[in-house]
Formats: C-alpha cells, sequence, structure tokens
C-alpha cells in the first residue's frame, strides 16, 4: 500500500488559515472528515488528546498528528501546507509548515506505525519537502507525494 492511496484530495489543504495549533488542528480534522465516517469534531477531540501527551510537531517545520478513531473503517492520511508557520509547540519550538495527518482503526497498531515509518522516510528527504513547500495546488500535491511514494 502507498500513502498516495490512502491520501485522498479532498483531505489536502494547500493553504492553510490558521496560525495555531488548535485552528490547524480544526482546519486538518475538517479536510478530514471527508475521507472518513468520523465528524471533524471526533477527529479534532481525538488528535488534541493526543497533542496532550507530548506535541506531534517534531521539528524541522513538520507536525504529525495521528490518532485512533473508534469508528474509522480505514487508515485515513490528511495534509496540509502552511507557508506562513503555525505555532505548534514543536519540540524545536519552531513554527510548522507541513503537516501530514494519520488516522487509524483503534485496531491498526502495525498499520498506525508503518504509516507514521513511511511518512518520516518521506519527510527525511530535503527535496521533497522543498518541492512541497513550493507547490501552489492541492494537484500539486498531490502529485509530489504521489511521485515520491513507495511501496511499505
Amino acid at each position: 500500500m502507498r500513502i498516495s492511496e490512502l491520501l485522498k484530495k479532498d483531505s489536502i489543504i494547500s493553504h492553510l488559515a490558521s496560525r495555531d495549533k488548535k485552528g490547524a488542528i480544526d482546519e486538518l480534522s475538517r479536510a478530514a472528515a471527508n475521507a472518513t465516517p468520523a465528524t471533524d469534531q471526533q477527529i479534532a477531540t481525538v488528535l488534541m488528546e493526543r497533542e496532550q501527551l507530548g506535541s506531534t510537531g517534531i521539528g524541522g517545520g513538520i507536525a504529525i498528528p495521528h490518532g485512533k478513531l473508534e469508528n474509522a473503517e480505514d487508515i485515513t492520511i490528511g495534509f496540509a501546507l502552511s507557508p506562513e508557520g503555525v505555532e505548534y509547540d514543536s519540540l524545536d519550538n519552531k513554527p510548522v509548515h507541513i503537516f501530514f495527518l494519520l488516522l487509524t482503526p483503534e485496531n491498526s497498531t502495525g498499520g498506525h506505525l508503518k504509516v507514521l515509518a513511511q511518512i518520516s522516510k518521506l519527510l527525511k528527504m530535503d527535496s521533497f519537502k522543498k518541492q512541497l513547500m513550493s507547490a501552489g495546488s492541492v494537484d500539486e500535491i498531490y502529485e509530489i507525494i504521489q511521485a515520491q511514494d513507495e511501496d511499505f
């Protein structure tokens, strides 16, 4: 399975409007709700509960908000870009520009870890991050992710 098979275009935000963590989570949740039976409020609640355990802002301008949903049927991925950056309580205390959201069913530990590992692998590639940051549309973002995507 590939990241691009789990990521739907209507779960991609090419220009995140929010400038704070709560707003970014709410925006990401609304987009992800397009691809899962969960409501945006259910998604936001799960993501904020996870943030209370520790920030998913991993540094380097990247955050991977994630959580497990009781009513999720499949793994769902969302994506957002924030050219201006979001204050996100990141580990390096710097704004976040690239967001990958990950939602998995409650019983999907293996799948959850595989997808997190694949996302992390992609985000270690500087050229990939630069391409994403210069993307101007949802289609362009999707094509960049699809071009770098590998089976896992």
